[in-house]
């Protein structure tokens, strides 16, 4: 895998928005867009999500239908083009849950993540031994080969943390639940918390606690999330701040200014109520003594 990939996610959402907003200006329903395009609402709904590819042609037919002017189409037309190219995620494709390759490029783009969890490891920090238990018990149907490949593809997002460009700033606060939740054996508990210790020893990943003392905090009401913020190319405009959140139905993606300072606002309140990154190395060590007496 080169380093700093990005695949498509990013620019399919940029133009996603270009064409959104276009269409509001030209003051057009989604249905009397498709109407015109001779497309299906759908379609339309997925070029705005950024869920979808798109040809500069068709790129060029919306900007058509929606009166932008020549410079802006030209523009739109070349990132169109853009949107074609394929992550390193795409060989992972028969393994992907529906929809979260767009969150695995997300993943891939980032300067940095906050991410508050209260129950579980994260992702990005899981060893392959956890990842496979949770694996198996969430799809208990899935072949051993098939477990393989989804854990092969947890451990490959990994690269992001220590890749040699730009290595992504990773700011994690984990629930003390997550440290005391047997996964698996002590054995596999063992080895994912002396993980943690070994990450957080690293420059650019931060890991505190909030523990059961803390009492109610925001994080008991907002559940888990990650907030994705994306680093500046040039004179281009930035990709806005994403807010995550993982459902057991559906993921959730929120890039309104509102829902990112609320989101903001939590990060910063659970942090307020969580040990320090001394405090929470010692509580994670203690658990990993627990677990080999």
């Amino acid at each position: 895998m080169s380093e700093g990939t990005t695949g498509s996610t990013v620019p399919r959402r940029q133009l996603g928005r270009y064409l959104r907003d276009l269409r509001g200006k030209a003051r057009l329903t989604v249905r009397a867009a498709a109407e015109a395009l001779e497309w299906s609402e759908a379609k339309i709904w997925r070029i705005e999500t950024g869920q979808t590819s798109l040809r500069s042609l068709d790129a060029e037919a919306m900007c058509k239908v929606y009166g932008a002017p020549p410079e802006m189409t030209e523009f739109l037309k070349g990132l169109a083009k853009e949107t074609k190219g394929k992550g390193w995620w795409h060989a992972y494709g028969d393994v992907i849950p529906d929809g979260f390759d767009l969150y695995v490029g997300l993943e891939e783009s980032v300067a940095s993540l906050q991410w508050y969890e209260s129950d579980l490891v994260p992702g990005l920090f899981q060893t392959p031994e956890y990842a496979r238990v949770l694996i198996a018990a969430r799809i208990p149907e899935t072949s051993d080969e098939e477990i393989e490949r989804r854990v092969n593809l947890r451990m490959a997002r990994q690269a992001l943390l220590d890749r040699v460009t730009s290595p992504a700033t990773i700011t994690a606060v984990l629930g003390e639940a997550v440290l005391r939740r047997p996964i698996g054996s002590k054995v596999i508990m063992s080895l994912q918390l002396h993980r943690l210790l070994d990450l957080a020893a690293q420059p650019n990943v931060t890991i505190r606690v909030a523990p059961f003392s803390a009492g109610l905090h925001y994080g008991v009401t907002s559940g888990p999330f990650v907030i994705l913020r994306f680093p500046q190319h040039g004179d281009k405009d930035p990709e806005p701040p994403t807010v995550y959140v993982d459902g057991f139905t559906g993921d959730l993606y929120l890039d309104k200014p509102r829902e990112i300072e609320e989101y903001s606002i939590a990060f910063r309140g659970i942090c307020d109520m969580s040990l320090d990154e001394k405090a929470s190395r010692t509580l994670i060590e203690q658990a990993a003594r627990e677990l080999n007496p």
